[in-house]
């Protein structure tokens, strides 16, 4: 198993999780009966700590959700903050008014809570949380998006990724991985592809492909064909924490080793992930080895987020025919490219050239780093 050098980037991030916590209380009879919040839509996306109201009660979301009706006892989404009443009667406040004159997104700009910006599917997004740029259609925990009047559709959700967008289907991907182990589920992939709208949905068919066969070709690699959730050298594993970072290394010494399909390690990149993604993995690493949907949530977001020693994304890197090849530069190309490691570098080309043919497009050129 290959060590990992995942990018060394620090997103400083400000989080109000106080009232969070709070609305995950349930109501007591002592308590008055809160107002109701927005009532919930079964088409909208909601993001963790995200609220909505539903046959009389308010609940909060806890992870990602789209469709997952909130229900006592169902499937655990949703917590019932208990009855509510009067207020805002499950109603949508109308959105404020104007023309939608707001500044387009720009990756890599500090944007305060509160912020709106225009996106490139032109739509509109407000900044829930201050963030140094992340992009709103991925990180979803950090913006949501913004209703104006005058301004296209914003409350329909982009077009994107979902279970029927993605280009390889259950039976190629069995195909593909023949001794995969149940943990690496074609049901996780698909749940976490959701919040990548851009994942293997820009450009041709072909070009869709090709996207779809060389993550599956480097994650193949890196977990030994979807075999192995921790790294395997146990020795390694205190060298992943970087005390030297503000928040240090909460979850223990030897807690931020490889997991996951893409080997996710060091502190500051469960820190970036987690932070992308809406979810605590700098003192709850283990959730990538446990819960099917986070650890291939870290792969795409690496993979569409992470330029590691690259030049690129590895998503631009197929979006933009710089080929195969420079995907493995983004992912390990310190250690394999350049005549580093000829075997590893054919092995992630093999299965690629597997992939694409099980798939029926070509693989393209620039194979090699």
């Amino acid at each position: 198993m290959s060590k990992k050098r995942l990018l060394s980037i620090v997103a400083t991030v400000s989080v109000a999780l106080a009232g969070a916590a709070a609305a995950l209380l349930p109501m007591t009879a002592s308590n008055a009966a809160e107002a109701c919040v927005a009532a919930y839509n079964n088409s909208a996306v909601y993001t963790g700590t995200q609220r909505a109201s539903y046959n009389g009660h308010n609940w909060t979301a806890k992870w990602w959700t789209q469709g997952e009706t909130p229900s006592t006892g169902g499937s655990g989404v949703w917590a019932d903050n208990g009855a509510c009443g009067g207020g805002g009667g499950g109603t949508t406040p109308p959105p404020p008014g104007g023309n939608c004159n707001y500044p387009n997104w720009a990756a890599g700009q500090f944007y305060a809570a509160g912020s709106i910006v225009k996106y490139t599917n032109g739509n509109y997004y407000r900044a829930k949380y201050e963030n140094p740029g992340y992009d709103p259609v991925i990180s979803t925990w950090f913006w949501e998006v913004f209703n104006c009047s005058g301004g296209g559709n914003p409350t329909t959700p982009p077009p994107g990724n979902g279970s029927g967008n993605f280009p390889v289907s259950e039976a190629q991907f069995n195909q593909m991985f023949p001794n995969r182990i149940g943990f690496y589920s074609y049901s996780g992939l698909i749940d976490a592809i959701k919040k990548f709208p851009s994942f293997t949905t820009t450009g041709s068919d072909t070009v869709k492909k090709q996207e779809a066969a060389a993550f599956l070709a480097n994650i193949n690699h890196e977990s030994g064909g979807l075999v192995y959730v921790e790294e395997i050298n146990q020795a390694n594993w205190p060298l992943y924490c970087d005390r030297s970072q503000s928040y240090g290394c909460p979850a223990g010494q030897s807690a931020y080793h490889g997991r996951g399909p893409i080997q996710l390690s060091w502190n500051f990149n469960y820190k970036a992930a987690g932070d992308a993604l809406g979810i605590d993995l700098l003192n709850n690493p283990d959730r990538v080895k446990n819960e099917s949907s986070v650890a291939y949530q870290t792969a795409v977001w690496y993979w569409m987020t992470q330029r590691g020693p690259g030049s690129m994304t590895p998503h631009d890197a197929m979006v933009n025919s710089r080929g195969f090849g420079e995907t493995i530069r983004s992912i390990n190309g310190s250690l394999e490219c350049n005549g580093g490691n000829p075997a590893q570098v054919q092995s992630r080309v093999d299965a690629y050239n597997r992939f694409t043919s099980i798939l029926g497009v070509s693989p393209g050129g620039n194979l090699y780093c």
